[in-house]
Parts: C-alpha cells; sequence; structure tokens
C-alpha cells in the first residue's frame, strides 16, 4: 500500500476486520483461536457514486448470510462525499481513502494485499446484489476447485439481461460482427441469448461482480496497475487460464447493474477503453500482430464515423444521439491521429 496516497479508517470491529456475518475472525491468512479462515472479502471501488454506492453496500448487508465476511471499500478521491457517508452510515466497512484517482486495477491491489478472505467478491458501486447472488456464486466455487473466477448473471434495472461474459479480443472479434459471433458459435461465444442451467466455462467476465479465488489470485499476481480502467479483468481472466485455472459463468446468480453509472460514459471513458485494449494486444500478441490489430481499429473507427456521419445527413442532425455518437468518433479519431496521448 502506497501510504503517501492513502489514508484507511476500520473502526467498529478487531483489528479492523471490517464487518463480519459471524464471530470468526481471522487476519492476513492466519486462523486465529483455532478457527476457519474468513469466507469472503467483498471489495468496492467508488469514485464520485455516493448514493449508488449505498445501496450497494445496503445490498451486502441484507443479502449475504451464513458466511463470514469483511467489506473493504477503497475511494479514489471522491469529491461527493463518499468517505464522509461511509463513516457515518456504514462504520464498520473498511475505508481506504485515497488521496487521488488510482484506477480500478491499483485500487483492488490495495485490498487483495490485505485481505482476509479465502475469496474476493469484486463489486462495482453501481451493482446491487439479489439475495441468491453471493451463496450461489460461493457454492459454485466451493464445488468446483479449479476454477479462479465466477461471475453471475447481470440484470438491468428493468429485470432484463446484460451481457455478463466476455470473450478474449482477438483480430477475428474484431473483424467480425460479436452478435452475429455468438448466434453463430453459441458455445465459443456465449451470451446472454442462451439460457444455462449451471455453471458455463467462459473466458472473463465482466467486471461488476467477480467471485475469485485467493489461491488462484497467489498462483497468478494481482491485477496488472498498466491498465487503469477497463480489461484489468480481462487480463487477469487471461493470465489465469494461461496457468490452468477455469472460469466460470453462474446463470443463477442475479446482480442488478446499473452499466456505466460507476466509470461514465463520457470521451475520457472511451479512450480509456481503447487505451487499455492496445495495452492488451500490446502485452499478449506479437508486434506484427499488434500493428495489424491498430489498423483494423483505426479502420473501424473511421468506418463508425462515416457512417454516422451518413445517419446525420439523412435525418438532418435532429437525432442527439445521432450527433452525440458523431461528436465521440470524431474525437476519438483526432486523438488517435495524435498518437494516442
Amino acid at each position: 500500500m502506497h501510504r503517501k496516497n492513502t489514508t484507511e479508517h476500520h473502526r467498529g470491529s478487531p483489528a479492523g476486520l471490517g464487518l463480519l456475518s459471524s464471530p470468526e475472525v481471522s487476519w492476513g491468512g492466519q486462523s486465529v483461536f483455532g478457527m476457519k479462515r474468513m469466507d469472503l472479502s467483498i471489495i468496492v471501488v467508488n469514485w464520485n457514486t455516493r448514493e449508488l454506492l449505498r445501496k450497494c453496500l445496503d445490498s451486502i448487508e441484507t443479502t449475504v448470510r451464513r458466511l463470514s465476511y469483511e467489506i473493504i471499500v477503497v475511494d479514489n478521491a471522491s469529491t461527493d462525499g463518499s468517505a464522509a457517508m461511509l463513516r457515518e452510515c456504514f462504520p464498520r466497512v473498511r475505508l481506504i481513502a485515497n488521496l487521488e484517482n488510482r484506477g480500478f486495477g491499483t485500487a483492488n491491489n490495495q485490498t487483495f494485499r490485505v485481505m482476509a478472505g479465502r475469496y474476493a467478491l469484486l463489486l462495482n458501486s453501481d451493482a446491487v446484489l439479489t439475495g441468491n447472488a453471493v451463496s450461489e456464486l460461493f457454492a459454485c466455487m466451493e464445488n468446483h476447485p479449479g476454477a479462479a473466477m465466477a461471475c453471475g448473471q447481470l440484470l438491468n434495472p428493468d429485470g432484463s439481461r446484460q451481457n455478463s461474459i466476455a470473450a478474449f479480443p482477438s483480430l477475428f472479434t474484431l473483424m467480425t460482427n460479436t452478435p452475429l459471433l455468438e448466434y453463430l458459435f453459441p458455445r465459443r461465444f456465449p451470451s446472454k441469448r442462451y439460457s444455462h442451467a449451471g455453471p458455463i466455462e467462459v473466458d472473463s467476465g465482466i467486471g461488476a461482480c467477480l467471485l475469485v479465488r485467493k489461491e488462484a489470485m497467489d498462483a497468478v499476481g494481482l491485477f496488472d496497475e498498466r491498465y487503469h480502467f477497463f480489461f484489468e479483468e480481462t487480463d487477469w481472466a487471461y493470465r489465469m487460464r494461461r496457468a490452468g485455472w477455469k472460469i466460470l459463468h453462474v446463470p443463477t446468480a442475479f446482480i442488478y447493474h446499473l452499466q456505466g453509472q460507476s466509470i461514465g460514459r463520457n470521451l475520457y471513458s472511451r479512450i480509456a477503453f481503447y487505451r487499455s485494449r492496445y495495452q492488451f494486444f500490446r502485452k499478449w500478441r506479437s508486434r506484427p500482430y499488434y500493428i495489424v490489430i491498430c489498423i483494423v481499429i483505426l479502420l473501424r473507427l473511421v468506418l463508425d464515423w462515416l457512417l454516422t456521419s451518413v445517419g446525420m445527413l439523412l435525418t438532418l442532425g435532429l437525432r442527439r444521439e445521432l450527433r452525440d455518437k458523431w461528436a465521440v468518433y470524431g474525437r476519438l479519431l483526432v486523438w488517435h491521429l495524435r498518437g494516442r496521448p
């Protein structure tokens, strides 16, 4: 932990362990008084989402049962009073208050180094657990000791299913239509289109809610902190799969997710996505492959901008959604032409 950028608060619980649902107490992986190690460390990274964070933590306290757990919240220098709300309303939550926005991966790594659980439950602040979510994920991981990570089924506020599974990016997926791949090759590219009776093996899960085995973390290492936002969990899952671990999707674990509200959907977020995608390919692919990827991504961006321009002309620029897309694509093109600073 980088103490020059961090203050830490952990009131109302022994040894700063945060919220426990049973008297079983453990710390740093060592059992205390001969008791079993804690089941879960529930980890939330927050940046200016005070009210969403409140709902997220309420859902933890009302749905997680019969498991010992702690809650650790990392606040990335919020200015909306999130830290004060935590100290007032959730005094038993362990708070790590960063003095700057250190990104998703780095903030999670701060917690991984001090967590007490056998599993880490990574939860976005814009996620709300349903009654069975954690128990289903936990049971799946207990029943599949070769699994490093499990993700649940994310839901929109109206109850419809979100995409909860991510395929590893490749030249093939960039050059084709993802929904078409999901339709033609449902086993290779599973998606929300199809229902599954039980857990299935996948490449990676969407990071809004992931249950991760501490043993697997110790085996492959923590998040790669070169990813500031996006692709952290994709890179992690890729490393885990290469090490022989499995990644599972649990279709019966439901989590409401207000998609994008914990990070925003502005130009900064889009640039962060592109930057992280380039980082993934640069890290895991050869130099010639990476150059081809860069060309394909730029050509797709040009095509998207041209198609949106045509749509603007046909609608006389009256549709705000098209105007916003056209502006974002144009700024992303400028960012690329400036050398992706």
